[in-house]
């Protein structure tokens, strides 16, 4: 494992796992690993899919952990909201999972 990277806890195993278990989020995340930071409305027409269903993804993947926000001023005067990539690992073998589950807080399934 990368000495650089945090590890995960249980919890955050969990949720970085069920924010990628959908194909859109998977794509964002590549378009921005690729493309670096971007704004929604650009992603939202590079995906083809609508704003408010691109806002709900990016919701997930940032409650995540995956990717941050920042918003910004355009020479324009409007305001956009820059997503980028956060630097994380995800490293999953039996051992690095049993670890993860000593420190789950939540027995619920979501």
């Amino acid at each position: 494992m990368p000495e650089n990277k945090p590890v995960l806890d249980g919890d955050q195993v969990l949720a970085a796992l069920a924010a990628l278990a959908n194909p859109h989020r998977l794509r964002i995340i590549a378009a921005l690993a690729s493309g670096g930071r971007n704004f929604v409305s650009q992603m939202a027409r590079d995906a083809g899919i609508s704003r408010p269903l691109m806002h709900l993804h990016l919701q997930k993947l940032e409650s995540s952990g995956l990717i941050t926000s920042k918003l910004e001023l355009s020479s324009d005067g409007k305001a956009l909201n820059y997503y980028e990539v956060t630097d994380f690992a995800l490293v999953l073998t039996p051992q690095t999972i049993a670890q993860a589950a000593l420190s789950l807080t939540s027995n619920s399934e979501t």
